[in-house]
């Protein structure tokens, strides 16, 4: 396959995340990989709440030859001490955590690997005058693993269309989020939400399409009982009491704005390089 679109390279946006909890139960998400800076410097981005409490983690990549990827060959970084491995939003209320990719393309350049991925560009954010041209309701696209299903062969994520269910200009209660109308699912959680905007005033032309960096899927909404609606941040696809209950396929997403604070408070902070331990 040639990667020669937009939405191809959305197709390596994402790293597929396997946990083993503190219990010995397994579990999978979904993290991406995002770029900010001058100079630009790459992070490995997902929810705080995806990477807590967890044993051992595994990040599975894609094998890259001379800037190419090679398709199905598959390379999985594991970390020991995973939790301790993420620098968390300093707001304990943002479900956001992340970690440099310097030490984990050193690990697995020490292994005469090549990663393949193409991180999401800071640019891609919409700016103030975007934001005020966004509609009340755009058609949002999110790549990740719902449920854990994704192309095991082609090592190829899942991609997932909806709209947005609150307008983008606002904040959702007051906090920086907003709703999508869309199918969520655990294994969701940490996916990258973009608004897809096929249509330009030319929809012939390729070069009129748009496409936005919006947020990370954070929680999901469901019915536990008659007139009862809860929100719970999307669990690992091995909790499945929340596939027992009525799903309503209304997700959160905090906005995108939230992963350049997670990133600036960890510059700040500086981390040593003891708190980035990965083991291949």
């Amino acid at each position: 396959m040639e990667i020669n679109s937009i939405t191809k390279k959305l197709l390596f946006n994402t790293v597929r995340v396997d946990t083993e909890l503190m219990d010995g139960s397994q579990g999978s998400g979904t993290a991406f990989i995002f770029s900010w800076g001058k100079p630009a410097q790459t992070f490995v981005v997902t929810n705080r709440h995806l990477v807590e409490n967890v044993r051992r983690g595994g990040l599975v990549f894609t094998h890259g030859k001379k800037g190419q990827p090679l398709i199905g060959q598959r390379f999985q970084l594991n970390i020991e001490d995973f939790s301790h491995a993420w620098f968390m939003h300093p707001d304990p209320e943002v479900d956001i955590a992340v970690v440099s990719m310097r030490p984990l393309e050193q690990a697995a350049r020490g292994q005469r690997v090549e990663l393949y991925y193409h991180a999401i560009d800071a640019q891609m954010l919409p700016d103030a005058s975007a934001l005020r041209a966004f509609d009340a309701l755009e058609e949002v696209l999110f790549i990740g693993y719902p449920s854990g299903v994704w192309d095991q062969v082609n090592l190829m994520p899942i991609m997932r269309r909806g709209t947005t269910a609150t307008p983008m200009a606002l904040d959702f209660e007051g906090r920086q989020e907003f709703l999508i109308d869309a199918a969520v699912y655990p294994g969701s959680s940490g996916s990258p939400v973009f608004i897809y905007q096929p249509q330009g005033l030319r929809p012939s032309l390729p070069g009129d399409r748009k496409l936005f960096f919006a947020g990370v899927v954070a929680e999901v909404f469901y019915r536990e009982e008659a007139n009862q609606l809860v929100s719970t941040p999307v669990p690992a696809n091995n909790q499945p009491w929340v596939m027992g209950s009525e799903m309503i396929d209304l997700g959160l997403v905090i906005k995108a704005a939230a992963v350049i604070s997670a990133i600036e408070a960890y510059l700040w902070h500086a981390p040593s390089p003891s708190t980035n331990r990965t083991s291949i």
